[in-house]
C-alpha cells in the first residue's frame, strides 16, 4: 500500500507574486491542482497534502472539496523547511502503508506512468528517484566564479520528483536526520544516502516534468497541460 505526501507549502519567492506559486492558476485552475489529480486516479492509497498553516482551510474548500479529490486523507502544517514538512507528512501516513511516495506540487506535469515506475523501482531498489540525464556540459566553479571542473555529462542526472522509499529506510534516515541537526537538506534522497548510505535508484521522468519556479516557468507548464 502507498501514501503520497504532496507538499505544498512553498511561499514560492522567485514568482515575484503576493500568490504563492500553489495557488497561481494555470487555465483557471490553481497549479497544485494538476498533481492532485494526477495522484488522486492513480493506484497510490492515500494523499497527505502539507501545506501552510494559514492555507488548510482554503486547500480543503476551494482545492480538495470543489474538485472532489477523494484521496486526500489529511491536510497537515508544513514545517520551516522542506524537510520539516515531508517529516510532519510522514507521521501523518498510515502506519500500515509500506511505500512513501514524496512530490513537489510545484511539478504539476507527473504522469501515472512515473508513478507506477517509481512503486516498482521503491519495492525492488527500496530508495528511488525520478530524474533525467542533464542536456547541458556542467561546470564546477570557485568562489571567484572561474570554472575549475567539467563533470562527464553522462554521468550526471536532474534530480525530479516523484522519490519513493521503503516506509523502514525512509523513517531512519528521518530520525537520523532529526539527531544531526543539519539543515542543509535539498531532497530526500540525500537524506538517506548520508545517514543510511544507500543509494537511490533513478527511475525515468520527463523533460516536461519541470518544476514550477519562475514566472517563465508558468507559461511553459501552461503549454504541456494544455489538453491534458
Amino acid at each position: 500500500m502507498v501514501s503520497v505526501i504532496l507538499l505544498a507549502a512553498g511561499k514560492g519567492s522567485r514568482m515575484h507574486s503576493d500568490k504563492a506559486k500553489q495557488f497561481m492558476e494555470i487555465d483557471g485552475k490553481p497549479l497544485l491542482y494538476y498533481s492532485l489529480r494526477t495522484f488522486d486516479a492513480s493506484i497510490a492509497d492515500e494523499i497527505i497534502l502539507v501545506t501552510g498553516k494559514n492555507d488548510i482551510d482554503y486547500v480543503r474548500e476551494e482545492i480538495v472539496e470543489k474538485y472532489g479529490f477523494n484521496k486526500v486523507r489529511k491536510i497537515v502544517p508544513g514545517g520551516k523547511e522542506r524537510f520539516n514538512s515531508v517529516s510532519k507528512g510522514l507521521k501523518a501516513c498510515d502506519k500500515r502503508n509500506k511505500i512513501i511516495m514524496i512530490h513537489d506540487c510545484a511539478r504539476p506535469c507527473v504522469t501515472n506512468r512515473m508513478i507506477l515506475d517509481s512503486i516498482s523501482g521503491a519495492r525492488r531498489y527500496k530508495a528511488c528517484t525520478v530524474a533525467m540525464p542533464v542536456k547541458d556540459t556542467i561546470k564546477i566553479v570557485n568562489e571567484e566564479g572561474f570554472g575549475i571542473e567539467t563533470p562527464n555529462r553522462n554521468t550526471l542526472y536532474q534530480i525530479q520528483t516523484p522519490q519513493t522509499f521503503d516506509r523502514k529506510i525512509l523513517e531512519e534516515a528521518y530520525e537520523r536526520l532529526r539527531l544531526s541537526g543539519d539543515t542543509d537538506i535539498t531532497d530526500d534522497t540525500m537524506i538517506v544516502e548520508r545517514y543510511l548510505d544507500i543509494k537511490s535508484k533513478m527511475i525515468e521522468g520527463s523533460y516536461e516534468n519541470i518544476k514550477v519556479t519562475t514566472p517563465e516557468d508558468i507559461r511553459i507548464a501552461t503549454l504541456y497541460l494544455s489538453g491534458k
